[in-house]
């Protein structure tokens, strides 16, 4: 673990140059995660039940009683493999995939969000430029930018990055504003190295405060269903889970099927979907 100064890190939003250090880092926080989305449908009843039936099909073609348990969840796994990045896409997004270059910041001076540890401890962060070698590949990369139109920045969404001393340690993704008043957080990720220094929720309180200065009355995060941490960090930040002793009349039905948890095979939830009243 590595001590972290909050008050030296700047919140701002991604631009094109971040993309590959933020890709390689939610590659590092989430890695393991679908694995355990894989074992929590493999242990449920229905699955159990459905793999049994076939093993007991398949231990009249095959003599051997281990192949017959191994070959459908060695399939089933398989299957789940290849289908599930494309049903869960980006946690808790709407979409099956996250437009980086679209959600790239392209103004001439930084977008940050307020550092509560700036004004307690009276200093001012200032924004390294972030350091990486630049290969011959990325020289051409960076010379051919994509034309973003502002429809389709509108529509990406947004990324900020924690940023210190020019690293970037961690990151939160807000979908686009498709309903008035109302935000979705669909990730939060920090560096192994700098987790439980308070990092994340400054990243969520953060973006909490800009957005409720904004109007937004409510906003809605979704967790993978197997992940207690997560469940445990909302819950602390004051979030509550969606339809958790909830009033069928404060909630819209129409907010309640937008919000519904992500499913996966044969309907298994994969996400938890929490909510805070700002």
């Amino acid at each position: 673990m590595v001590r972290l100064e909050l008050d030296q890190v700047v919140m701002r939003r991604m631009k094109e140059d971040d993309i590959e250090m933020v890709k390689a880092l939610i590659k590092e926080g989430c890695e393991g995660t679908e694995n355990r989305l894989i074992l929590h449908i493999l242990t449920r009843p229905l699955c159990l039940f459905i793999l049994a039936v076939f093993s007991s099909i398949l231990r009249c073609l095959v003599h051997s009683f281990i192949l017959a348990l191994a070959i459908p969840v060695f399939l089933l796994i398989i299957f789940l493999k290849i289908t599930m990045p494309r049903s869960t896409g980006v946690l808790g997004s709407s979409r099956p995939y996250w437009d980086y270059v679209g959600s790239s910041y392209r103004g001439t001076e930084d977008e940050t969000l307020q550092n509560p540890y700036c004004r307690i401890s009276g200093k001012t962060s200032v924004t390294k430029k972030p350091r990486r070698r630049i290969t011959p590949k990325d020289k051409d990369k960076d010379s051919s930018t994509e034309n973003v139109t502002p429809e389709r920045e509108q529509e990406a969404g947004q990324v900020w990055v924690a940023d210190c001393d020019g690293d970037i340690l961690g990151c939160i993704f807000r979908e686009s504003e498709k309903r008035a008043n109302i935000r979705r957080i669909c990730r939060l990720v920090t560096g192994c190295w700098y987790r439980r220094e308070g990092l994340g929720r400054l990243l969520v309180q953060s973006l909490e405060q800009r957005e409720s200065e904004g109007g937004t009355r409510r906003v809605y995060a979704h967790v993978p269903y197997p992940s207690k941490l997560g469940e445990a960090f909302f819950r602390k930040l004051g979030y509550r889970q969606f339809e958790e002793g909830a009033d069928e009349e404060e909630d819209d039905e129409e907010e309640r099927k937008l919000e519904t948890p992500e499913r996966g095979f044969l309907g298994y939830p994969l996400t938890k979907v929490f909510y805070k009243d700002l």
